[in-house]
C-alpha cells in the first residue's frame, strides 16, 4: 500500500481527533483524500495480489497466508469493493453494496467502534445485521447482507455473508476503515 497515504491517515487519527466514541470518525477533506488515495492504491494492489480478475456481485477472494500485521479495511464506494489489508499486504477483496444517494455512506476514516455477531437495526424494522461492525454513532456499520449489484442500503456497507464472517474474525474494535467516494 502507498505508505505515504497510510502515514497521513494514521497521523490524522493519532493527532487530529481523540478517539472517543463521540468523536471517533474523521470526515475532513484531508481524511477523504487519504481514503481516496488508499482506494486507488488498493485497486493496483488487487492486480498484484490476484491478477486481472474481476469479481462478480457477491464474490470475494481471500489469501489465507497473509496473517501478519494490523488489519485495516478500505472501502471504495465508486467500485463497490472492500479491501482488507494485514500490515502492508492485501489479504482479501470483496464486492459490497453501500448507501444510496438518498441514504449515503459517509466517507473518511473510521475506527470500528463496536462489534456484534448478530445485531438488529433499531431504525429499520428490526432488520438483521449479522457480523455487525459499527463505524459511527448514527448506526452506520459493515455487516452481512443482500448484495443486489449496486448501492442499495441506508448507508451501511453490506458484505457477502462468508466474507463478513471472516472479516469479523480478523478485525477488532479500533481497527481502521477508510471509506472513499
Amino acid at each position: 500500500m502507498n505508505k505515504l497515504a497510510y502515514l497521513l491517515a494514521s497521523s490524522l487519527l493519532a493527532l487530529s481527533v481523540p478517539l472517543t466514541p463521540a468523536m471517533a470518525t474523521i470526515e475532513t477533506e484531508e481524511a477523504r483524500s487519504a481514503a481516496l488515495a488508499a482506494a486507488d492504491q488498493a485497486r493496483l494492489d488487487m492486480i498484484d495480489a490476484f491478477g486481472e480478475r474481476e469479481l462478480r456481485n457477491g464474490q470475494y477472494v481471500w489469501r489465507d497466508g497473509v496473517t501478519e500485521g494490523a488489519p485495516r479495511v478500505i472501502i471504495s464506494l465508486s467500485d463497490q469493493m472492500a479491501y482488507l489489508y494485514r500490515g502492508d499486504q492485501l489479504a482479501a477483496v470483496s464486492t459490497i453494496s453501500s448507501g444510496t444517494d438518498e441514504h449515503p455512506t459517509p466517507t473518511g476514516i473510521f475506527p470500528i467502534l463496536a462489534k456484534k455477531t448478530m445485531h438488529r437495526s433499531r431504525k429499520y424494522d428490526d432488520a438483521p445485521m449479522p457480523f455487525m461492525q459499527r463505524l459511527d454513532s448514527y448506526g452506520i456499520a459493515m455487516h452481512a447482507g443482500h448484495l443486489p449489484g449496486r448501492p442499495a442500503s441506508h448507508g451501511c456497507i453490506r458484505l457477502p455473508p462468508k466474507f463478513a464472517a471472516k472479516l469479523y474474525g480478523v478485525t477488532q474494535v479500533g481497527s481502521t476503515v477508510f471509506i472513499a467516494a
